[in-house]
């Protein structure tokens, strides 16, 4: 049985549908990238998954049990977490109180001073700055608090929306890397990502959407050599 599963979702936003009859399967311990342009559904699609929106038709089932109609927070306690594009940080937080705060569900909440020293270990420069406010962060550092925020509820399924956004070829690939070691720990991954060439050199697998459907899926090496994907999204 897959881990997840989105059986045939049509999603609106207001009167205007945004994703059409959209299926996937994520399977446990897979990294699978979700590929498509600007307004394909990609962001919309985790925003389903994680409760934020419902789906109007269709299912979405974590580990066989419904959750298509659940609140984010419920969502939360099954071991589903989204990392949103854009770091949302608070601000006027420490690095140290903006991690913990990840942990408030109930599977994480006994676990917050292991959980941590995790995070610490992935990125050794948010002990440096524990103590420091998030918004004297550079971006690097405040998109490694948002994942290790993340990593604070001890997720199951981990999505990633456009983690390497506005940073450098350096940092970006520090968060590839991360996100490598956080997959190999065990932790399934679903990852939206604008640097495509990355993201499926990362993922086991691709979904590609256009418009609001899938329009092609497989093996990650087999999308980085399809014709239509390096013309439209490698620019090759």
């Amino acid at each position: 049985m897959p881990l997840l599963e989105v059986k045939d979702i049509d999603v609106f936003y207001g009167d205007v549908q945004v994703i059409f009859d959209l299926s996937l399967e994520i399977n446990e311990g897979e990294v699978v990238s979700i590929i498509g342009g600007n307004g394909a559904g990609k962001s919309t699609l985790l925003r389903t998954i994680s409760g934020l929106l419902h789906p109007r038709k269709g299912q979405i089932l974590f580990e066989g049990v419904c959750l298509h109609d659940s609140p984010p927070e419920a969502i939360v306690e099954t071991g589903i977490v989204h990392i949103p594009e854009g770091r949302r940080l608070f601000k006027l937080m420490d690095v140290k109180d903006n991690l913990i705060i990840g942990a408030y569900n109930s599977r994480a909440r006994a676990h917050v001073d292991q959980t941590i020293q995790r995070v610490y270990e992935l990125f050794p420069r948010l002990l440096e700055r524990e103590s420091q406010l998030a918004m004297t962060l550079s971006g690097g550092e405040q998109q490694m608090v948002a994942i290790g925020r993340g990593m604070m509820a001890i997720p199951k399924l981990l999505m990633l929306d456009e983690p390497s956004l506005g940073l450098s070829p350096l940092l970006s690939r520090t968060i590839f890397d991360t996100v490598r070691k956080i997959a190999d720990s065990g932790t399934t991954v679903l990852l939206v990502e604008q640097d495509v060439m990355h993201s499926l050199e990362l993922s086991d697998r691709g979904y590609v959407l256009e418009n609001g459907r899938t329009i092609m899926e497989g093996p990650a090496k087999s999308l980085v050599n399809d014709p239509h994907v390096k013309t439209a999204y490698l620019g090759l």
